[in-house]
C-alpha cells in the first residue's frame, strides 16, 4: 500500500539526495516524488509516495527527522489532504476525428496545450485515479505519448491547535 510523507526541509544542495538515499538504504520503493518550495523562503516541501507496510512508516519518519536539514515529517492520510497530479498526453489527432476527440478532453477538463497537424497534446491535472482514467478514454484513439509528475499533497482543513503544532520555529529555518 503507498503512503505519503509530505516534509519541510531547509532548501540546501544534496537535501533531495540525503532524503531519497535515506529512503533507498531503508530498502523502500519511491513511487513518486515531488519538491517545490514553500511560501517560507529558504523551505522546500517533499511529497514521497513510498510502497510500505504501515508499522514500517513510523521508524522511516523517525528517521527522517533526524536528518539536519529535515525540519518537519508527516503521513498525509487519504481522507484527509488534497493529492494531484498533472499530466500531458500527446494524442494521435487527424483532421475528421479533431472535434471528437477535443470533446473528450473537455469531459475530462483538459487543456490544450499544443494542436498540431496530427496531434494534440492535452494537460490534465487531478487524483490518480482521473489521470488513468483520461488515459484510457483516450486509449483508442492512439496515445503517443505520457508525462506525469508525482503527488502534490497536503492536509485539508487544520485546526487553530494543529497549525500551532506545524508552525516552525523561526530558529530551525535561519541558517
Amino acid at each position: 500500500m503507498g503512503h505519503t510523507l509530505s516534509i519541510l526541509a531547509e532548501d540546501h544542495p544534496g537535501v533531495l539526495m540525503r532524503i531519497a538515499g535515506l529512503i533507498y538504504r531503508r530498502g523502500y520503493n519511491i513511487q513518486s516524488l515531488s519538491v517545490g518550495p514553500t511560501h517560507e523562503e529558504g523551505i522546500s516541501r517533499f511529497t514521497v509516495v513510498i510502497q510500505s507496510d504501515r508499522r514500517e512508516i513510523f521508524p522511516l519518519m523517525g528517521q527522517l527527522r533526524k536528518l539536519i536539514e529535515v525540519l518537519w515529517v508527516q503521513e498525509l492520510q487519504d481522507e484527509n489532504s488534497v493529492d494531484r497530479r498533472i499530466a500531458l498526453i500527446k494524442v494521435r489527432c487527424p483532421v475528421p476525428m479533431r472535434q471528437e476527440i477535443l470533446r473528450l478532453g473537455e469531459i475530462f477538463r483538459c487543456r490544450v496545450v499544443d494542436l498540431g497537424d496530427s496531434t494534440v497534446t492535452f494537460e490534465v491535472t487531478g487524483d490518480k485515479d482521473k489521470i488513468e482514467a483520461c488515459i484510457r478514454a483516450l486509449m483508442p484513439y492512439g496515445v503517443l505519448e505520457t508525462a506525469s509528475s508525482g503527488s502534490v499533497c497536503m492536509n485539508r482543513e487544520t485546526s487553530p491547535q494543529e497549525a500551532e503544532q506545524n508552525l516552525l520555529p523561526r530558529e530551525a529555518v535561519a541558517c
